[in-house]
């Protein structure tokens, strides 16, 4: 680990340089999610080679998958919140005391959900919809990405306590590591091994072992983070635990939700054909060249407000928020116009069916026009969760992903019997209206803290 020099904290560097820093935070995590993404992609198309039925079986597990994967980001994004906080009120003992609990509280969880998923969860993909003739595929990847669950959790609590003392360097690099290691391990496993469906499966968790494993080497051993733990001498603190789990279980149900929101529209887009269902997941996998730089800055986001707001630097914290909307915008606009014209050829690289390559464009073409309102919601609810208010966030998802969205596509769908079409013009609806909602919730939320600080 030669590439690693010994940090210090960053936060004055922050305070007088606010929109450099948003950048020098957002770009090494922009690097590590295009990684990620590379290997979402080629996962995809791996998984596409083998057959339609391994990729339906990848597309009905999504959606399972995420949504422990939400809770644990949710939670983690707590952390992180509350750390960035400590570190900006400048208590490092509280902040070393907050990664601490994050570390028990990712063990019970890891364990608990391997439980829940090895016990239920092929009756959970029955109950989504999957087909009987992908269910068995569905089921052998899943068991294998559930059996290893604890390491995934780990990884992400230990990214979320670098990421709370602004060092988003260390996860991308690590990160990067396990996502090349897992693209070198997907051709091996599926096609040497002959493992198809269930070899993808295997190079993930093998991946992401050594890459919980690599995190734990830096923060127990190497003691290369800021931020110390000691798991030899427990010290619980029941209100920093509150604490955490207050900003990031909103932040937890709102993934979930998401998750939710996935299988209902699996549930929705089936009643087409399982076509249907494979083209929205390519659809999303695309829409993640967007959501790269929009979660990297909203992410930095919640970092730097968060210990803007520690350091009673209100004003900066308002500024900082405004800076990232405005860049956001201007991102999706560009990635959304670049979609919107080669949509066609961008499909056809993940699957040979006419059918799914149709619809998967013909949703591209519909949803980038949301691309920019979503830049608004997000950076505007991760601002509010930097500013230790999680509600927000997770009132914004609700009424995106399941009021708004999965209402209008019922509506049209079963009850004015409208095309698939209609399923995504659904979706730019509810992202316009959370969008003003946002919008207006965190003017308001910034008002308050102002004439707060000014009594």
């Amino acid at each position: 680990m030669k590439f690693l020099k010994n940090k210090k904290l960053k936060l004055d560097d922050f305070v007088k340089k606010p929109n450099e820093s948003l950048w020098l935070l957002a770009i090494p995590l922009m690097f590590g999610m295009m990684i990620q993404t590379l290997y979402s992609l080629v996962d995809m198309i791996f998984i596409g080679m083998v057959g339609s039925n391994s990729l339906k079986a990848l597309a009905f597990n999504l959606p399972v998958l995420f949504f422990g994967m939400g809770l644990v980001f949710g939670l983690g994004s707590g952390v992180t919140t509350v750390i960035a906080q400590y570190i900006g009120a400048q208590d490092l003992e509280k902040a070393n005391n907050s990664a601490q609990q994050s570390i028990y509280m990712g063990l019970i969880i890891g364990f608990f959900l391997t439980f829940l998923g090895l016990i239920f969860g092929k009756e959970i993909l029955r109950f989504l919809g999957t087909p009987l003739d992908v269910l068995p595929l569905a089921w052998n990847y899943f068991k294998i990405i559930v059996s290893a669950y604890v390491f995934i959790v780990m990884s992400i609590f230990f990214r979320s306590i670098f990421s709370g003392e602004g060092d988003m360097k260390t996860p991308m690099i690590v990160g990067g590591f396990g996502t090349v290691l897992n693209i070198i391990l997907d051709p091996i496993f599926i096609f040497s091994f002959k493992m198809g469906v269930q070899g993808a499966a295997l190079a993930t968790v093998v991946s992401q072992i050594i890459v919980s494993l690599i995190f734990g080497y830096l923060i127990f051993i190497k003691k290369y983070s800021m931020i110390k733990i000691s798991l030899s001498v427990y010290q619980f603190s029941s209100k920093i635990l509150f604490k955490i789990i207050k900003i990031g279980l909103p932040a937890s149900f709102s993934m979930i939700i998401m998750s939710l929101g996935g299988a209902s529209f699996n549930r929705i887009l089936v009643e087409f054909s399982s076509e249907a269902v494979a083209a929205f997941q390519i659809g999303i996998r695309l829409d993640h060249i967007f959501l790269i730089p929009a979660i990297s800055i909203s992410t930095s986001v919640v970092t730097l407000v968060g210990m803007f707001y520690g350091a009673k630097k209100f004003k900066l914290a308002k500024e900082i928020t405004l800076y990232a909307i405005r860049s956001t915008i201007l991102i999706g606009i560009l990635i959304g116009f670049i979609f919107f014209i080669f949509s066609d050829n961008i499909v056809s690289i993940f699957s040979d069916n006419t059918n799914i390559q149709n619809i998967s464009s013909q949703y591209l073409r519909y949803f980038v026009f949301g691309y920019p309102f979503i830049a608004i919601s997000m950076i505007s609810g991760r601002a509010m969760q930097g500013l230790g208010k999680g509600i927000p966030m997770l009132v914004l998802t609700l009424l995106r992903v399941l009021v708004i969205s999965i209402a209008f596509s019922v509506f049209f769908v079963f009850f004015l019997n409208k095309s698939i079409e209609w399923v995504w013009i659904s979706q730019v609806i509810s992202v316009i209206i959370s969008a003003l909602i946002a919008w207006f919730w965190l003017l308001h939320v910034f008002n308050k803290i102002n004439s707060e600080s000014k009594k």
